[in-house]
C-alpha cells in the first residue's frame, strides 16, 4: 500500500491558518488598526466599502517600513516583537505573532504603500493569494497605506458565510470602538461607502467615551481611579440610574487591549449590588495596567481573552475600585451615624470581651485581613470559586432566545397532559360567561366543562408576534401619524443599525425617517401602540439587537418581531378590565399557534372538571 500522509501545499495551509485570524471583514479591521497603533501613528483613518467585503483600507502616519521589511511583513510568523521565548511574557504591543498580514494576504488582494521618514521614496507592494505580484518604489507620505480588497475571493465557501452588510458593518464598528477606546490620544476616523461615520479627535478617555457612545453619557459617568503596586485601574462607570436592561456598553481594556472577561464583569456587577435591579446592567469602561508577566495574552487567536496569573487578586481590586468610586461620588447610599439606643443592649456591648472570646476573634480570617500584611485581597479557598458551578441546582429547561429576557421553564409533572381537544378555539370563548383576573397576571375563564387559565403577558406576546408576522407578509398595519414627531439622536453604531431596520419597521407601523447625520424622526407608530413610547421602544429594540444571543440563527426580521412583541405586550402586574380580558383571550383563540408563547412557554392551561374531582378525591 502506498503512503497516504503528505504535507499540505503552502497555499492551502496559509488559507486554513488564515481562517483562525481572519473570520470576517471586522477581523481584518482589528488587525490593521492594531498594526497602525504599533507603528506609532497618532492619526489613523479607516475606509470600508460594502461593509468591508470589497474594501478595507487603513491609512496611518506611523513610522513606515523599509522595502525589505515591507516584503517580510507578509511572511507567516515574521515579527519584530519577539526574538526569544521570554519576550512573550513582556509583550506591550498589540500584535506580536506575525500572523495578521500573512493571513490577510492568503484570503484577499492586498496593496500597500509605506515609507520611513529617512527615505526619499517608499515601497509599493501588490500581493494576491499569498503571492507577491509586484514590488516597486513609489512616492508616498511617511507612514503606511494598506488596502485589503475582495475578502475571500479565493475561498468562495467562506465568503458565502458572511452576513448582510448591516450585520458585518456592526462588527466593524465594534472593533473600531474597541481600539479607539484603548487609545484616546490617537485621532481615529471611519468612513463607510464615502460617508464619515466617526471623526474622533485626540482627547481624554471621557471625551472619547462621549464621542463614541453619545453626548447623553457625559453626565452619567463616575470616574474610577486606583493605583496600587500590583496594578492600576482607571476609567468610568455609569451612575446606577443609567443602567440598562441589556448588556450594553461594557468594556475592559487591559494593557491597552480590549478583552472579554465574564469573571471581571462579575466583579463590577457585585460592586453595583443593591444599587441597580437584578436584571439591569451598568455602563463601564475600565482600563487596567498590569505587569505583562502577570498575564498571558496568547490563549486565543483574536487575543480578546487573556489569562491572569492571579484572577482573585484582580477581581478584588476591580470590585473595590468601583465601590470606592461610587462611594466617593456619593452615589452609594449614605450611612446614618446616629447611634441607635437599641445597640447598647446587644451582647457585643453589654458582655465582657474576655480572653477566650479574644482568641476566637483573632483566629478568624476577617481579623487577619485587617491586621496581616498583604491580606486585604485574600479570599479563603474554602469559599466556592465564582466559576464553580457544581453547587448549582439542576439547570432548568431554557429557551435560549434572548440572554436579556430569557425565560426559564421549570419541569413539572403536575401539569395536565395536553391533547388536540385541549387547544383553545374561538368556540371556547363565551361572551357572556364569567371571566376574572388572578394576581394581576392570569386570566381565568370557563371552557368545556372546566376552565382555562391564561398567562396575560405570554399570551399577548403570541398575539402581537402573529400580527406582526402577518404585517411583514403583506397584511397592512393601521398607523397613527404623530402631530408632533419625535426626534432621536443616536450614537453612530446605533444609527447604522437603525438605518438597516427602517424598511421592516415601516411595514410594522413605525414610520422612521433619516433626519441627517445620526438623527432620526419618528413620524408615526402602530394605531394600537402608545405613540408616546415609540422612541423608547425603538431604543430598546436597538439594545436588544446589539446583544441578541449570537448562537441563535434568527433573521433580522425574527429578532425584530420578538423584540417588539416583548416590549408592547401587557405585562404581569397590569390590571385589566373585563373588556380587555375578553379581547385578549378571544384574540389568542384566533392565533395560528394558541398554546405556546414566542419563547416556548405555555400561554394557558386547561383544567377540566375531572381534574378538580381528582384533586379532592372524588369521582364527581
Amino acid at each position: 500500500m502506498s503512503d497516504i500522509i503528505h504535507l499540505l501545499p503552502d497555499k492551502i495551509a496559509n488559507q486554513i491558518a488564515a481562517g483562525e485570524v481572519i473570520q470576517r471583514p471586522a477581523s481584518a479591521v482589528k488587525e490593521m488598526l492594531e498594526n497602525a497603533v504599533d507603528a506609532g501613528a497618532d492619526e489613523v483613518r479607516l475606509f470600508v466599502n460594502d461593509a468591508g467585503k470589497s474594501l478595507v483600507q487603513v491609512i496611518d502616519n506611523g513610522k513606515g517600513m523599509s522595502g525589505t521589511d515591507a516584503r517580510m511583513s507578509f511572511e507567516r510568523h515574521a515579527t519584530s516583537k519577539i526574538s526569544r521565548i521570554d519576550d512573550l511574557f513582556q509583550i506591550r504591543t498589540m500584535g506580536f505573532r506575525g500572523e495578521a498580514l500573512a493571513s490577510i494576504a492568503a484570503v484577499a488582494q492586498v496593496e500597500m504603500k509605506t515609507r520611513r521618514s529617512e527615505d526619499e521614496l517608499g515601497t509599493f507592494l501588490e500581493i494576491e493569494n499569498s503571492q507577491v505580484k509586484r514590488q516597486e518604489s513609489c512616492a508616498c507620505p511617511v507612514g503606511t497605506n494598506i488596502s485589503m480588497k475582495n475578502l475571500f475571493f479565493n475561498v468562495p465557501a467562506r465568503r458565502n458565510f458572511l452576513k448582510s452588510n448591516a450585520a458585518e458593518m456592526r462588527h466593524i464598528v465594534d472593533e473600531f470602538i474597541h481600539v479607539a477606546l484603548a487609545f484616546p490620544d490617537i485621532f481615529f476616523s471611519l468612513n463607510s461607502n464615502g460617508q464619515e461615520v466617526f471623526h474622533l479627535e485626540k482627547g481624554s478617555l471621557k471625551q472619547r467615551i462621549v464621542q463614541l457612545l453619545g453626548n447623553s453619557h457625559a453626565s452619567k459617568l463616575v470616574g474610577v481611579r486606583e493605583q496600587t503596586d500590583y496594578l492600576n485601574i482607571e476609567g468610568f462607570v455609569g451612575k446606577p440610574d443609567s443602567a440598562k436592561k441589556t448588556r450594553g456598553d461594557q468594556y475592559f481594556i487591559v494593557n491597552n487591549r480590549y478583552i472579554r472577561s465574564a469573571y471581571l464583569n462579575h466583579a463590577v456587577m457585585n460592586a453595583f449590588q443593591d444599587m441597580i435591579p437584578a436584571d439591569s446592567y451598568p455602563l463601564y469602561v475600565l482600563r487596567i495596567e498590569i505587569d505583562p508577566a502577570q498575564l498571558d495574552i496568547n490563549v486565543h487567536p483574536t487575543k480578546q481573552e487573556i489569562k491572569f496569573e492571579d484572577e482573585k487578586v484582580v477581581y478584588a481590586f476591580v470590585q473595590a475600585a468601583v465601590k470606592h468610586a461610587l462611594a466617593q461620588y456619593s452615589v452609594t447610599p449614605t450611612l446614618d451615624f446616629d447611634l441607635d439606643p437599641g445597640i447598647q443592649s446587644l451582647d457585643a456591648i453589654s458582655k465582657p470581651f474576655n480572653a477566650e472570646k479574644q482568641r476566637t476573634v483573632q483566629g478568624g480570617s476577617l481579623f487577619r485581613s485587617f491586621t496581616d500584611q498583604h491580606q486585604a485581597h485574600f479570599i479563603e479557598r474554602s469559599r466556592r470559586s465564582l466559576t464553580d458551578t457544581s453547587f448549582l441546582p439542576d439547570t432548568p429547561i431554557t429557551t435560549g432566545l434572548d440572554p436579556v429576557q430569557e425565560t426559564q421553564i421549570p419541569i413539572s409533572t403536575e401539569w395536565p397532559t395536553r391533547s388536540a381537544d385541549d387547544l383553545l378555539s374561538p368556540l371556547d370563548i363565551n361572551e357572556h360567561g364569567w371571566i376574572v383576573q388572578l394576581q394581576q397576571s392570569f386570566i381565568l375563564a370557563p371552557k368545556n366543562r372546566g376552565m382555562v387559565i391564561v398567562h396575560q403577558q405570554i399570551a399577548h406576546e403570541r398575539i402581537l408576534y402573529e400580527k406582526m408576522n402577518d404585517a411583514l407578509t403583506g397584511k397592512p398595519v393601521a398607523v397613527q401619524r404623530s402631530l408632533f414627531p419625535t426626534t432621536l439622536e443616536l450614537s453612530p453604531p446605533d444609527a447604522i443599525l437603525l438605518s438597516s431596520l427602517i424598511p421592516d419597521l415601516f411595514q410594522l407601523g413605525y414610520q422612521v425617517e433619516v433626519f441627517g447625520g445620526n438623527s432620526f424622526v419618528i413620524q408615526g407608530s402602530p394605531l394600537d401602540a402608545d405613540a408616546v413610547l415609540a422612541s423608547r421602544t425603538i431604543e430598546n429594540i436597538l439594545e436588544q439587537f446589539k446583544h441578541f444571543n449570537p448562537d441563535l440563527r434568527f433573521s433580522g426580521r425574527e429578532k425584530l418581531m420578538r423584540s417588539l412583541a416583548r416590549q408592547r405586550a401587557v405585562k404581569t402586574g397590569k390590571v385589566l378590565s373585563e373588556k380587555e380580558m375578553r379581547s385578549l383571550v378571544g384574540e389568542l383563540a384566533l392565533c395560528k399557534i394558541t398554546n405556546l408563547g414566542i419563547d416556548g412557554q405555555p400561554t394557558y392551561f386547561n383544567f377540566k372538571e375531572e381534574h378538580f374531582f381528582k384533586m379532592f378525591g372524588s369521582n364527581g
